[in-house]
């Protein structure tokens, strides 16, 4: 196992570590390791790329560890009232459909090729904005709650348009209208 993976397997183990911190409402820790596991996703990225260490491993354990973070996060602030259970279902949806697009893929036995959408980059970085904020919120004390219902929204609308084009390109794939698949960051 290189370098970049050990950071993305060691952002995995921080997913419990902040959620138990939320669960003890230490925002603050909780908010900190947040901002340093986001750290970790783009020192990981950019020392498998520099040293030439992207590995099918790593593939799979960024977005697994990205994802369980978000998710972890959101269904924490959404049970203790900090986001909409709306918001939360919505997000824990697209995720679920995500992977069971791939299984199903797989399961038919067509290929599953990966590239990234950029509805899907838009999303995952308003839905890391989005707890980022209101991790902030929470832990700082500040006063932002017209920006956090602003950025609800906006995870949501980007939300349900990732899941949606996920939808059609797998669509597409399994009649065999397109040959490249989404990513499933």
């Amino acid at each position: 196992m290189n370098l970049p993976n050990l950071i993305t397997f060691g952002r995995l183990l921080t997913v419990p570590i902040t959620v138990y911190l939320l669960m003890q409402s230490a925002y603050l820790s909780a908010f900190i390791l947040f901002l340093v596991a986001g750290a970790s996703d783009a020192l990981d990225g950019y020392l498998a790329k520099r040293n030439n260490q992207t590995t099918e491993l790593g593939a799979i354990l960024d977005p697994l560890a990205d994802k369980a973070l978000l998710v972890g996060v959101y269904v924490t602030l959404g049970l203790q009232g900090s986001l909409p259970n709306w918001l939360v279902v919505l997000v824990v949806f697209r995720d679920v459909l995500i992977i069971g697009g791939v299984v199903i893929l797989y399961l038919v036995r067509l290929e599953v090729k990966m590239r990234p959408l950029i509805v899907s980059k838009i999303n995952t970085a308003a839905q890391i904005g989005l707890a980022a904020t209101v991790l902030a919120e929470l832990g700082l004390r500040l006063d932002i709650m017209g920006l956090v219902e602003a950025m609800v929204y906006l995870v949501g609308v980007t939300t349900v348009i990732s899941g949606a084009s996920y939808i059609v390109s797998w669509s597409r794939q399994m009649t065999g209208i397109e040959d490249d698949g989404p990513s499933a960051k």
